[in-house]
């Protein structure tokens, strides 16, 4: 960089001096050393265009830092790095006042942000001096530099500890990274060091994915950290007023919701023998859109919901359409999402081109409890015995016509779900009956409505909560690694458990069922470093053996636990303690997929759980990875990638995410709308349900180009849902398209929702 003009700058200080611009050519100079494809000439030519008259030193760092970010492009991957390290440099500065490498110490660090009230003084009271000094050792503030880009500004934006009105930051990456695993290993009693240690390696080398509320809540006085809540709601003005109020309260702390609205009558029933006409569940869906937006999660994000009705409700014609852009805000309720629960004979008599009857559940109060069960014999039976009384006042329509505006509106907004009650209770882990899911739809938790405000503060209800994880299998070095990185997963999930707040007595039955919910992450990058796409057959094996470790090495991990600590106290409420595992209660279609014998001892730890037991209800979960995909420089969880560079929108601008080893593997990774159809994605995903005890946030894509005058026929969306009911996937969650009028509002509502963090990681 040459000077051409006499520009002042000002200093931190406040002093003003001369642009130093030889010392601008050393800092690009170190940003870009032992890189390749990348030059620190380019990057002072982009940013002297930006420099101007009175600019402050900080200022001038972020010129170069978008300078540097500006030029990440397919051929010149590289600059992600150079950012990164620019970045890197000025949080060193923001934080510390130095850029160097000498940077305090872990106990100053530590001592400082408790008396500033950041860190949780706990801390202090369970760490002395000595462990302070050990883990100071563990510390390895080198890895701060293999973020790239995007990772880093995620971080700084999203997850590093911060006044959000003075914009001062409190910490480093690896400073963050240890104050987590030490707050959620402080308990151990044996080798709680050496536990530390390990966590703090699987996660700030990025082998372990951590979701919103524990990245930016562990370690701070804020103790709320489930990620997904799950509210039933009674048929009753008091189960309504009081789940709204359960709703503020997780709303506010950070949790998705999930809502279950598949009791309440419908519009036209009769309260107190007629004394009141009910008035449907539209008003009460506008109260609780309400109530979730009225609240922001800790200056991080929004709140947001996902409501579930069954097929068979009165007023489903009408549910349907609450999401979509006609009609007037009197009859829409387009800021929650909607989960639609089918089962066998709506897919019966949809083949069979016959009606459906829709019912008020105050008319049928058993036929919900019989549906939800996922005994589609005797749900059958009951509901044709209510179909045959004249009494109850039905509606009649044809399947076909159901099915049609579901699709529709499925394709039209993105976010209209599918919930197939009789596989999230055939293949559950659970003796209880599972009546809903959550926002993003992958968990699947028993509960009970609250019924009155008491029922809040007492056991009467249940509110179900799960806090989540994932394992990076992109930075697996062998499957056998799993074991360990399971263990500390489950462990450390097991602290988060007994030591969050449970601000209503109705969640606090976590304590007892002990639910989580892992999954995987980056596994286009895993596929693609095997050399295999999702359309491939050959994909399917590779992602069983995957699975098959996954879920053995966590279940494990939990009788391990179990033996240590206990088996959880409702553990007897499983199938789990009848020695029923996932691998018995599949659907069976899927073994036309896969021809592979299990490998690992499956009877070894069926015996192992029947006698010990298991700390958790549940293991499994797959959920959305939006957000922590960019800190640690992933792929979405199982999803394709959309372009080999995404461009991801931050408050600090436009952030370019480039796909892991682009350089290597370029030509390897499929994209989503490359795909044939969703057929290889929905054979992948049952190959994991197979194993996984909750549910999967699956998500089909569309590309319109591929039809007849770009237009997309509901009968490739309907095969789609009815193949995944075939192939016994428990839920669906968006339909993604490139159409841009449908995109660009899918992706603008996706950052509402769990790229925020919500129900996701």
């Amino acid at each position: 960089m040459t000077q051409t003009d006499s520009i002042t700058i000002v200093k931190r200080d406040g002093t003003k001096v001369p642009v130093d611009y030889e010392k601008i050519n050393k800092v690009l100079i170190w940003a870009t050393e032992g890189i390749n494809n990348v030059s620190a000439s380019d990057i002072a030519m982009n940013a002297n265009l930006q420099l101007f008259n009175g600019i402050k030193t900080e200022d001038i760092h972020k010129v170069l830092i978008q300078s540097a970010a500006s030029l990440i492009k397919e051929d010149t991957s590289n600059y992600q790095f150079v950012a990164a390290n620019l970045s890197n440099y000025l949080l060193r500065k923001q934080v510390f006042q130095s850029a160097g490498d000498n940077l305090p110490s872990l106990n100053d660090v530590i001592k400082r942000n408790v008396k500033a009230g950041v860190y949780d003084k706990i801390v202090l009271e369970k760490y002395n001096e000595d462990d302070l000094d050990k883990l100071n050792s563990y510390l390895r503030h080198q890895r701060d530099f293999n973020f790239v880009y995007a990772g880093l500004q995620q971080l700084i934006d999203k997850y590093l500890l911060k006044d959000r009105k003075t914009h001062r930051i409190y910490e480093t990456p690896q400073f963050m990274y240890m104050l987590i695993a030490m707050t959620l290993f402080a308990d151990e009693t044996n080798d709680r060091l050496q536990k530390v240690r390990s966590f703090y390696n699987d996660i700030s080398n990025f082998k372990i994915s951590l979701p919103t509320p524990i990245m930016s809540g562990v370690r701070t006085p804020n103790r709320q950290y489930s990620s997904c809540t799950l509210i039933d709601v009674g048929d009753s003005l008091e189960s309504i007023g009081h789940s709204d109020l359960a709703t503020m309260y997780y709303t506010s702390k950070r949790a998705g919701i999930g809502l279950n609205f598949g009791r309440i009558r419908a519009i036209g029933d009769k309260i107190r023998n007629g004394e009141v006409i009910h008035t449907g569940v539209i008003p009460f869906l506008k109260k609780f859109e309400s109530t979730t937006k009225s609240c922001t999660q800790n200056g991080i994000r929004g709140g947001a919901s996902t409501t579930h009705f069954p097929y068979w409700h009165k007023e489903i014609s009408d549910i349907l359409v609450l999401k979509n852009n006609k009609g007037t805000d009197d009859n829409r309720v387009r800021k929650m999402d909607y989960s639609i629960q089918f089962n066998r004979l709506f897919y019966k008599r949809f083949v069979e081109n016959k009606d459906i009857t829709l019912f008020s559940p105050g008319d049928v109060p058993d036929l919900y409890e019989v549906f939800a069960s996922g005994d589609n014999d005797a749900f059958e039976k009951l509901y044709e015995e209510y179909e045959a009384k004249k009494k109850i006042s039905t509606k009649k329509i044809k399947a076909r016509d159901l099915m049609n505006v579901f699709a529709q509106e499925r394709i039209e907004t993105g976010r209209m779900y599918v919930m197939n009650m009789d596989h999230v209770n055939n293949h559950s882990s659970f003796l209880r009956t599972v009546y809903m899911s959550n926002l993003c739809q992958e968990i699947t938790l028993p509960t009970i409505p609250i019924k009155h405000i008491e029922s809040l503060y007492d056991s009467e209800g249940e509110i179900a909560l799960c806090v989540l994880s994932a394992v990076n299998v992109g930075e697996l070095k062998s499957l056998k690694e799993l074991e360990g990185i399971c263990k500390n997963i489950v462990s450390s999930l097991d602290y988060v458990i007994d030591n969050q707040d449970y601000p209503v007595e109705a969640a606090k039955k976590m304590l007892k069922r002990r639910s989580i919910g892992v999954g995987i992450t980056n596994l286009a990058h895993y596929l693609a470093k095997n050399d295999v796409t999702y359309d491939d057959p050959n994909a399917l094996p590779l992602v069983d053996v995957l699975m098959e470790h996954f879920q053995y090495y966590l279940l494990k991990a939990s009788c391990e636990l179990a033996q240590e600590k206990g088996a959880c106290e409702l553990f007897y409420e499983t199938k789990y303690s009848k020695g029923i595992l996932p691998i018995d209660t599949y659907v069976k279609d899927i073994d036309g997929l896969i021809k592979r014998k299990l490998t690992l001892d499956w009877e070894g730890l069926r015996a192992d759980i029947l006698k010990y037991g298991l700390r958790n209800s549940t293991l499994s979960a797959q959920m959305p990875c939006e957000s922590s995909s960019l800190t640690t420089n992933s792929t979405n969880g199982i999803e394709p990638v959309r372009s080999l560079i995404t461009a991801k929108v931050s408050k600090q601008g436009v952030l370019r995410q480039v796909v892991p080893d682009i350089v290597k593997l370029k030509n390897k990774y499929q994209l989503a709308f490359d795909m044939v159809d969703n057929r290889g994605i929905t054979n992948i995903c049952a190959v994991m349900q197979k194993y996984m005890d909750q549910s999967i946030s699956t998500n089909h894509y569309y590309d319109y180009s591929k039809y007849p005058d770009n237009q997309l026929p509901l009968s490739v969306i309907i095969k789609d849902i009815m193949y995944s009911y075939k192939m016994g996937l428990k839920t669906l969650y968006y339909a993604n398209t490139n159409d841009a009028s449908t995109d660009d509002m899918g992706e603008n509502m996706k950052d509402v929702n769990c790229e925020s963090g919500a129900c996701s990681i």
